[in-house]
């Protein structure tokens, strides 16, 4: 079966790498020629476990080219996945233009029978738009050529996107033909063999499910984190409060760990780009208004502790932060709380220290040389006046304090992931604050 995907960003990579892992030929496609000449290369511009050595064995063995030009493939695949950026406007909606893009491309290039499926995060009805800007192309063009639309959402975590594609709890596709759908049933049957749950709806549904399931799951994360500031004060532990409930069947213990606040590409755009879709249509979600407003608000607690440690007086103060990616086993800073974090601090006079195993670069091109670029996590710590933990890598989960606290000149530690022990840390001479206790 042959495909293009076109977009070479995290879905667009990940999935047609993966596509191509399981016997599919597929083609990449995307207007960046750097991108594109650096993938011919080998060098994979994002970071993933695991996809640098996929991309590479099945770019050698054929199932995986890479182009800028669309129109070179068009004729030999059977579909097109639409896999480019979806970034919010100015006011919370998701903005479609490279969606649309690609739409009209699309019409005005296939000759025969065609699926353009949507693989990017978009608005309800979104659908609707794809399908007119195909239809007045090719009416533009005096041309009748049957074509289909399908909304196939991606449902993959940063920093274990392989094994989510390969071995999905659930794959979703809506579709509005019986011709569609059994390609679409083509694509995925080797999924299949093991047992994959393929759910078929219409596009619509499917076009929301994506942005309820993450919204459901920043839900569970700002219920949580506003329950563990509620336990601070009336001196109940958070991490007892969330097994308990998480006993429960009916809740469940996934996404109910209190931090300091979700990032990353998919929640805080998605519930925007959702309470905007629900204010177009004259309602308001409120319990999604109140998730969005916890989130910011927790990005800036750990600030806050270190403010009323040092009562207010942070001027000249050195900072370490350990982590700047939103979260492990990425790069990805978009909406991270250390970007949050780091403005915070350096508002207020201190001098910020910072480490990340994979994302100093990303962080040079966001903020540039505003802060020291440590050479490892120690060296981070180096007479700081506190430390405060922001991302759960495993390198950070278990240092030796007796390094680290010669190291610090105040060993004073704040765990916005809570994942050192309290006691542990109490006798070894550091002072220590987390999230909900």
């Amino acid at each position: 079966m042959n495909i293009a995907i076109v977009g070479t960003g995290y879905v667009g990579l990940v999935s047609g790498t993966c596509f191509a892992e399981m016997g599919v030929n597929v083609t990449c496609v995307d207007v960046d020629k750097a991108k594109i000449e650096r993938l011919v290369a080998g060098d994979v511009p994002i970071y993933e476990p695991g996809l640098d050595e996929m991309v590479l064995r099945n770019y050698r063995e054929g199932r995986l080219r890479f182009t800028t030009d669309l129109t070179e493939v068009l004729d030999n695949v059977e579909m097109v996945f639409s896999a480019v950026g979806t970034p919010p406007d100015e006011d919370g909606s998701a903005d479609l233009k490279y969606v649309l893009q690609v739409a009209r491309q699309f019409g005005q290039n296939i000759n025969k029978y065609t699926i353009l499926v949507t693989k990017s995060t978009v608005p309800v009805g979104t659908a609707k738009k794809v399908k007119a800007a195909i239809q007045e192309e090719l009416d533009r063009r005096g041309v009748n050529i049957p074509f289909d639309v399908a909304s196939n959402p991606e449902f993959l975590k940063e920093g274990a996107a392989i094994k989510d594609f390969m071995s999905p709890d659930r794959v979703v596709v809506g579709v509005e033909s019986e011709r569609a759908k059994e390609l679409m049933t083509r694509l995925y049957r080797p999924f299949l063999l093991n047992n994959l749950r393929v759910i078929f709806t219409d596009i619509p549904s499917a076009e929301m499910i994506k942005y309820a399931a993450n919204s459901m799951l920043a839900t569970r994360i700002s219920f949580m984190n506003d329950i563990a500031n509620l336990c601070e004060m009336v001196g109940a532990d958070a991490d007892m409060v969330r097994k308990g409930i998480g006993a429960d069947t009916r809740i469940g213990r996934k996404f109910l760990y209190p931090g300091c606040g979700y990032g990353g590409s998919c929640f805080p755009k998605d519930v925007k780009a959702l309470i905007k879709t629900a204010e177009k249509k004259g309602y308001e979600m409120r319990v999604l208004k109140a998730v969005e407003e916890v989130n910011e608000r927790q990005k800036r607690i750990l600030f806050e502790k270190l403010e009323r440690f040092y009562k207010g007086d942070l001027k000249g103060k050195t900072i370490a932060v350990w982590g700047l990616a939103f979260k492990p086993e990425t790069d990805d800073m978009r909406e991270a709380t250390s970007l949050v974090v780091i403005d915070l601090l350096k508002k207020a006079g201190c001098n910020v220290r910072v480490y990340d195993p994979i994302a100093m670069d990303e962080c040079r091109r966001r903020i540039g040389e505003t802060v020291y670029y440590a050479n490892d996590m120690y060296d981070a710590a180096l007479n700081a006046d506190a430390l405060l933990m922001l991302t759960e890598w495993k390198q950070f989960r278990l240092p030796t304090w007796g390094v680290l606290k010669r190291t610090m000149r105040t060993p004073f530690i704040i765990d916005g992931r809570n994942i050192y022990d309290a006691n542990e840390l109490q006798n070894e001479g550091f002072i220590y604050h987390c999230i909900g206790k």
